[in-house]
């Protein structure tokens, strides 16, 4: 490599030409990483933090396949009131539950306010749908069909009967199943992932739903629509049973030793 001058050459000037890309590569990220979320609120009191000129970025409009927009960061602030209350006044002070915090939404059973709508697969069509709106498919010859089989829940009490199974037409993969679990309005999901098929052909099959107990199914969310679930809807129901991990019973929530 030729020197330019005696003190400096060319390897030189590329090594300093790539930290100033460098540098600027970080700083683009980290403004960019900040188009959600932010600014930042102040714990305990909930206050706005400064929004930092210098790190926030520019508004940005993006244009959605279905024709709507997107300008982020929008500075919304979740203010919905939290069902739960601090046991201290210092920063990261745990939060007891005041009610029901399955419901209520505390904790682990907290969702985000998503979008009220279905998602959908590339050619428009709803992406997670029960198998009696799409007949191709079913269950493979071999494989327990939980269609039919009694839940049970962490009790080991009856909740339910498995009335569909509803999946995924881009994953291909069952995501809820449908249960039957007395009156209420809409139908009853249950994330496939929190469920088990347990017994045997011979001494009869059932699904397992450890999370929550068989009572606590009543006070599900449901779906409006009978064939497809809204972002939104798939948040509260993924939240509620997840939530029951640690709420379902009192003794969840103390120190495990």
């Amino acid at each position: 490599m030729g020197h330019i001058t005696s003190y400096i050459d060319v390897p030189q000037v590329a090594l300093y030409v790539f930290w100033a890309f460098f540098a600027g590569l970080i700083f683009w990220l980290r403004r960019e990483d900040r188009r959600e979320g932010y600014p930042l609120e102040s714990d305990p009191n909930g206050k706005v933090k400064d929004r930092g000129f210098l790190l926030m970025p520019r508004q940005k409009t993006y244009r959605l396949r279905d024709g709507s927009t997107v300008t982020t960061p929008n500075y919304k602030r979740d203010e919905r009131p939290v069902a739960a209350r601090r046991v201290g006044n210092w920063p990261g002070a745990p939060m007891v539950p005041t009610g029901d915090p399955l419901v209520d939404g505390v904790g682990p059973a907290a969702w985000a306010e998503r979008a009220d709508h279905p998602d959908q697969t590339w050619d428009g069509k709803n992406k997670i749908v029960p198998t009696r709106a799409d007949g191709h498919y079913s269950v493979a010859s071999g494989d327990p069909d939980p269609r039919g089989m009694t839940v049970f829940g962490a009790d080991n009490k009856a909740a339910g009967t498995v009335t569909d199974i509803w999946v995924d037409r881009a994953e291909h993969v069952v995501r809820y199943l449908e249960v039957d679990a007395g009156p209420g309005t809409g139908a009853l999901l249950v994330p496939m992932n929190l469920a088990r098929i347990s017994g045997t052909p011979t001494k009869g099959r059932h699904v397992k739903v450890k999370s929550i107990l068989a009572a606590q199914f009543a006070k599900a969310p449901r779906i409006k629509a009978p064939d497809s679930v809204t972002f939104l809807e798939e948040d509260r129901i993924c939240a509620y049973f997840a939530g029951g991990h640690l709420y379902a019973t009192p003794k969840r929530t103390e120190p495990l030793l």
